[in-house]
């Protein structure tokens, strides 16, 4: 059986915003790189998530991250990816999604089916074809990229949204 990882660096280009208390969620595969804790501006970090060896799953999962802006001491949102790097690439393939959600939106299954199934705004989601996706908000920009195989790398990369 192949690899199946997702590889995930992240790096927070904003100018005053903290990505904070990461939240995880795996459909299949486990985590052997935990996502950093906290992210203030202009750093960076990086995460990787594996299949389970012996089994014929993938790596697929989503995770947020609370936007937190220290000039007013709240988190009103939070950042969130999806990613799915499947067992069988017959018959599926790699997909990506990024948004931005109320702070009381609960990193879970509920999350993750609506980001791969749903059409619903808030989000947006592709195909890891070589084109990145870009998530406007009121406050950020958040870009993704994701590369096409079977050991598969995320570039996440959170900006204010006047930077973009």
């Amino acid at each position: 059986m192949g690899a199946r990882q997702s590889g995930i660096y992240i790096t927070n280009k904003t100018h005053g915003y903290t990505l904070c208390n990461p939240s995880l969620h795996l459909v299949s595969g486990l985590c052997q790189i935990p996502l950093p804790t906290k992210l203030k501006p202009s750093e960076s970090g990086n995460a990787l998530f594996s299949k389970i060896g012996g089994t014929a799953c993938g790596s697929v999962g989503v995770f947020t991250y609370d936007l937190y802006d220290p000039a007013t001491d709240r988190a009103d949102k939070k950042i969130a990816v999806m990613f799915s790097v499947p067992f069988d690439y017959g018959r599926y393939s790699n997909w990506f999604a990024v948004g931005a959600f109320d702070r009381e939106t609960n990193c879970d299954n509920d999350l993750y089916h609506k980001m791969y199934y749903s059409d619903e705004r808030g989000f947006i989601r592709g195909k890891a074809d070589g084109h990145d996706l870009k998530h406007r908000d009121d406050d950020v920009v958040v870009t993704l990229g994701m590369t096409n195989s079977s050991v598969a790398t995320l570039k996440v990369d959170v900006h204010n949204r006047e930077q973009i």
